[in-house]
């Protein structure tokens, strides 16, 4: 399914406003992350399909609190990848620590709920690191599935891993079978990528949103997690 891309905001200054927005909010989920210090553990209990939550590059699990709430309050049991830590190392390391969270925990008929570069680790573990058909799909929000122009700057080597048409990015493109299990959804401006994360055969959903962090506490985006999570196809192996 195809999604209208959206265009950005013309005016500089709105453009400015958006970033310095979505930036406070990734302020403060460092800083409510610091403080409150909540467990992933206390997320696990629930009757609904199990939920994986992976984070963005340099990014905690907490980036995702207001999802998880929502989806732990709507039934489902939500794990996290303590391994990861900040989330900078390669995507397919990131995608065995994953992957290995499906094993460990047996889990089952798993929905991956990822932001940015976690919805790329969940499309390697789906396409390349999951034989059990333990995954049954990918809810990934603001995802760089083409890369982003951004990595052509001289930015920090886990950045660089964007670059579009190179290393990870290119690899995961040619693995269009699992598209059709994955949902992306994503901002009509999203600071850090400027092409979109329109996926072709995947569910495409653009929102009237700007931002890249901000958009994790969107009561529009959160609806749409848990509308995706809830209509995903049974896994395989499930």
């Amino acid at each position: 399914m195809s999604a209208h891309r959206m265009r950005a905001p013309r005016s500089l200054k709105n453009r400015a406003g958006v970033w310095v927005s979505d930036y406070a909010y990734a302020v403060r989920a460092e800083r409510a992350s610091a403080r409150e210090r909540v467990e992933p553990s206390a997320f696990e209990r629930g009757s609904e399909r199990p939920v994986l939550l992976v984070p963005g590059v340099y990014e905690t699990w907490e980036y995702l609190m207001p999802v998880a709430r929502a989806l732990h309050e709507a039934g489902h049991p939500v794990f996290a990848v303590p391994a990861l830590q900040r989330n900078s190392i390669p995507i397919p390391e990131a995608a065995r620590l994953a992957t290995t969270v499906l094993r460990t925990r047996d889990l089952s008929n798993v929905v991956v709920v990822a932001h940015s570069k976690g919805g790329l680790i969940g499309k390697h573990v789906m396409a390349l690191g999951d034989p059990d058909h333990r995954v049954a799909g990918v809810v990934a929000i603001a995802t760089p599935f083409h890369g982003s122009t951004l990595s052509r700057l001289p930015l920090t080597r886990p950045l660089r891993e964007f670059a579009p048409g190179r290393g990870s990015i290119a690899a995961l493109a040619l693995e269009k079978r699992v598209n059709e299990n994955i949902v992306s959804i994503y901002p009509q401006y999203d600071t850090h990528i400027p092409s979109g994360s329109e996926l072709p055969g995947a569910t495409n959903i653009a929102l009237p949103l700007g931002g890249h962090f901000r958009v994790l506490a969107e009561p529009m985006v959160i609806d749409e997690v848990l509308r995706a999570v809830r209509k995903m196809p049974a896994a395989s192996g499930s």
